[in-house]
């Protein structure tokens, strides 16, 4: 029989949707099962608002009456207007190592895109640029940190065998304390400090609020002139805050906002790697999952460095080295020497030149594909 693809709609068919994951990755030791519900939250085109300025198709497709495959079609409105294109993207892809299947869901997305004026599609995005994005082209022999991707080493085939084409590289690199904390870092970093003033304030959780405000203008300010950026709402950064106050746990002081001279110009944003413990959660559920995390924190070695940006005007002042500083020592401080600074594009010269200062190993490579549609 041929393939079939066909659209889904209503929670019976997201749940199905989300579960047919399992079937890739059941034998595959280095894959992390999401949790159901963090899934459920993500795709629920009612309550998360990142769909208040996006449309999202999902579809699976099925073959001989078996599900061997999954996508969905995503219109990213506030992309299209920042960015002056008429791009769509694919995400959630999933799909048994067979031409025909691939082909078969990226014809049923690149149509329902085109149908709504797109001419072109990117991706993976999971759904968009602030979340899960990238193919796992470098990196298999270990599982991915948190709120990174995986993927079977077979996926780049079937995309390129459809067509698409590299668009960037996002890089991951592997950081170990004793490398980082050189002499050299030592100083410079209390150099820089010195000379334009520069302080480092926890974030605070008593005024979360205010703070949280802080953060939002930071991060839209800073990333706003990179490759395919995409301003949070609002709404869509007080929704990922919320999670991401939950997941900080214990390491709350590795989120921290860099001041000149008492002027918020900066912040960093670390996660523990709850990955480490949710790979132990194989069914993704919520139980044993709350247990897995209650007891096996303590074990965590590595932190992910999801955020660590400067305002434009503040940056070439080596600002970045006293926060790679502070994030280093304070990950030590809780018996962490590991951490992934994650993900860089490969065209940011600066950023990759920094993290190759703090003698970090780029061990992992994430690839975005475009394709005419």
């Amino acid at each position: 029989m041929s393939v079939t693809v066909r659209p889904l709609s209503g929670a019976s068919d997201t749940l199905r949707f989300i579960k047919l994951q399992w079937k890739f990755y059941e034998n595959d030791r280095n894959w992390v099962p999401p949790m159901l519900m963090d899934r459920k939250k993500l795709l629920n085109t009612s309550k998360n608002p990142f769909y208040k300025h996006a449309q999202m198709q999902l579809f699976i497709a099925e073959k001989d009456g078996e599900a061997v495959g999954r996508i969905a079609a995503i219109i990213n409105d506030n992309h299209n207007r920042e960015h002056q294109d008429k791009l769509g993207f694919f995400g959630f892809f999933e799909s048994v190592n067979n031409q025909e299947v691939a082909d078969a869901l990226f014809d049923a997305a690149a149509r329902w895109l085109r149908e709504r004026g797109m001419d072109s599609m990117r991706g993976p995005m999971n759904p968009s640029v602030n979340d899960e994005i990238g193919l796992l082209v470098k990196g298999f022999e270990s599982p991915p940190v948190i709120l990174m991707n995986y993927n079977p080493q077979y996926y780049p085939l079937l995309l390129e065998g459809y067509g698409f084409r590299k668009a960037k590289d996002l890089y991951a690199y592997l950081l170990r304390n004793k490398a980082v904390i050189t002499p050299k870092l030592v100083r410079g970093q209390q150099l820089v400090r010195d000379r334009y003033g520069i302080t480092i304030r926890d974030l605070d959780f008593k005024n979360l609020e205010r703070d949280t405000l802080i953060l939002k203008d930071l991060y839209n300010r800073s990333w706003e002139k990179n490759w395919g950026a995409v301003a949070m709402t609002d709404e869509e950064f007080d929704f990922l805050a919320k999670d991401l106050v939950q997941a900080v746990g214990k390491f709350k002081d590795l989120v921290f906002i860099a001041e000149r001279n008492g002027e918020p110009i900066g912040f960093t944003l670390c996660l523990p790697d709850l990955n480490q413990v949710l790979i132990r959660n194989r069914k993704g559920r919520l139980l044993p999952g709350i247990w897995h995390l209650l007891t096996g924190t303590k074990r965590i070695d590595l932190v992910r460095i999801i955020v660590l940006g400067v305002l434009p005007q503040h940056r070439n002042k080596g600002i970045d080295a006293v926060m790679y500083y502070e994030t280093v020592t304070r990950a030590a401080a809780h018996g962490v020497y590991k951490g992934e600074a994650s993900w860089i594009l490969e065209d940011n010269d600066p950023m990759n030149k920094g993290a190759k200062l703090m003698n970090a190993e780029q061990y992992k490579t994430y690839r975005l594909y475009d394709v005419a549609i």
